[in-house]
């Protein structure tokens, strides 16, 4: 196998059904330098155990996925939100402590959809920054950024009422940009006609705190959550949004989130070395200079 790309950051989605142990395991015998671990799996085996397991991998630590989900109004289940986000700022920051050298200590924000029997997309995305408001004083202390990720439109109401990176940049302008970014993700944001200067003023605002890289075919699943492939098996052009990405700068690692049935059906060894050949095709000569 040809080597592989050292920004190449395997996220945990990708290999969904594998525990924490062995996406560990065989995201570093594929000679994969980083890993974006997900809550569920890490909560599972707890938080210090996690933290031992991913220093003894010898693995970076991309991002921490995923938090956020507070478009309620106030109440309870806006509280408990609040807390199991102060939760995740907490569990981002000890894992990337105890990452290899050159981790990052970001979390990976999804808003939330329309509460139930709410029209009010945009009274939504308020409740967002206001939530933002909240966590960002946290986040700071314990050194965290808050990446907003935008999801595309098809999930504005179920899942994410930010859809543009637009959008995202104008909920962190707020806010510090070492506290509070955005999620860069092709799948989401490749068919907004404002994606190329988007992502220059989150160049130029010091906001893209992680440059997430799948694909998109058409015709979707009947679970639309699930129609994302490996880079290069479909209409994205990463070429273009790659070099517009590090055209700002960005130097961080690059992950690859896949949500596929087939693909979590598939044994996670072979998963992680096609995605490694898959990103080598599709996004490596980006990289270059």
């Amino acid at each position: 196998m040809s080597a592989v790309d050292p920004r190449l950051s395997i996220n945990q989605g990708t290999i969904k059904h594998a525990d924490l142990a062995t996406a560990l395991r065989v995201t570093a015998e594929a000679g994969i330098a980083s890993i974006g671990l997900w809550r569920e799996p890490v909560q599972e085996v707890g938080l210090a155990t996690a933290a031992r397991m991913l220093t003894d991998s010898g693995l970076r630590f991309s991002t921490h996925c995923r938090s956020g989900f507070f478009t309620m109004p106030e109440g309870p289940a806006r509280r408990a939100s609040i807390d199991d986000n102060l939760v995740a700022i907490e569990e981002a920051a000890t894992l990337a402590a105890a990452g290899a050298p050159g981790s990052a200590a970001v979390l990976v924000l999804v808003a939330g959809g329309l509460p139930e029997g709410s029209r009010d997309l945009r009274g939504a995305r308020e409740r967002v920054r206001d939530a933002i408001g909240e966590l960002a004083p946290h986040a700071a202390s314990a050194g965290v950024t808050l990446a907003i990720e935008p999801l595309h439109p098809m999930y504005a109401t179920d899942r994410c009422v930010v859809s543009t990176l637009g959008q995202a940049l104008d909920i962190a302008a707020d806010f510090d940009p070492s506290v509070v970014g955005a999620t860069v993700d092709t799948f989401h944001i490749f068919w907004d006609p404002d994606v190329y200067d988007s992502i220059e003023r989150a160049g130029r605002e010091g906001r893209i705190a992680s440059y997430q890289v799948c694909d998109w075919r058409t015709p979707l699943p009947a679970d639309v959550l699930l129609g994302r492939h490996h880079p290069g098996e479909g209409v994205i052009d990463l070429a273009s949004l790659t070099r517009a990405v590090v055209d700002t700068g960005y130097r961080g690692d690059i992950e690859v989130e896949i949500f596929n049935a087939d693909v979590w059906a598939t044994d996670p060894a072979e998963t992680v070395r096609h995605t490694a050949a898959a990103f080598a095709a599709s996004v490596t000569p980006s990289l270059r200079g």
